[in-house]
């Protein structure tokens, strides 16, 4: 499957926009387009969600870790981890879910 830039679906889901880049049978392809105002409270999914930060400023909270990151940063999140991410300054975060985030498509 190739998805071009024109044809890439935006989404929003509890108010955060984001960009469904790819999707296949294991996983999946977004890109956050986090605003200052967006909240992202305690949450967990049962698929593992890897991101990279191109953009922003956050503070990200899950088990242990509790840390602010920035551009070329990045992280992985276990399944059915509670975790959180604040916006400090807006950006773009690239997210991989395995599987794919069913409430994302």
């Amino acid at each position: 499957m190739i998805i071009t830039s024109k044809n890439a679906q935006r989404r929003n889901f509890l108010g955060v926009d984001f960009v469904l880049l790819s999707h296949g049978s294991e996983s999946m392809v977004t890109k956050m387009l986090y605003k200052k105002e967006d909240n992202v409270p305690f949450h967990k999914h049962p698929n593992e969600q890897s991101g990279y930060v191109l953009s922003g400023k956050y503070r990200i909270v899950f088990g242990d870790n509790d840390q602010m990151i920035g551009p070329g940063d990045s992280y992985t999140i276990p399944r059915d981890l509670e975790h959180r991410i604040e916006i400090i300054e807006a950006g773009e975060v690239l997210d991989v879910f395995s599987p794919p985030r069913k409430d994302y498509l």
